[in-house]
């Protein structure tokens, strides 16, 4: 699965997608950095198959409906690697069963 990262998504996640075998990019590597997550998302479509971000507002933000590129959005109390690593495992579950325009969020903000 190609999986497009958000800028706010920590690049260790990266690495722990691409060692299950996902071709993974982040915004910056893209050279998208500073875009609006609604142009994002029309630059991410047709390259990648999932964009990851922690931005549990994007759902909200964005009319995601009719989109051919899935969304997985992890909520958690922040960005900060040591409360996101918890959920990495579960993202990856979510990448097996995600079918394009579905948005499937992990995570709890708590």
């Amino acid at each position: 699965m190609k999986v497009l990262l958000d800028e706010c998504a920590p690049r260790a996640l990266k690495r722990h997608l691409a060692s299950s075998g996902h071709a993974c990019s982040t915004v910056q590597e893209q050279g998208w950095s500073g875009i609006r997550n609604g142009q994002l998302l029309n630059l991410a479509e047709g390259q990648f198959d999932v964009f990851i971000t922690v931005d549990a507002n994007l759902r909200f933000q964005q009319n995601l409906s009719g989109r051919n590129i899935a969304v997985v959005v992890i909520r958690s109390s922040s960005n900060r690697l040591e409360h996101l690593l918890p959920h990495f495992p579960e993202c990856l579950s979510a990448l097996q069963d995600i079918r394009p325009g579905q948005v499937i969020q992990i995570g709890s903000a708590d």
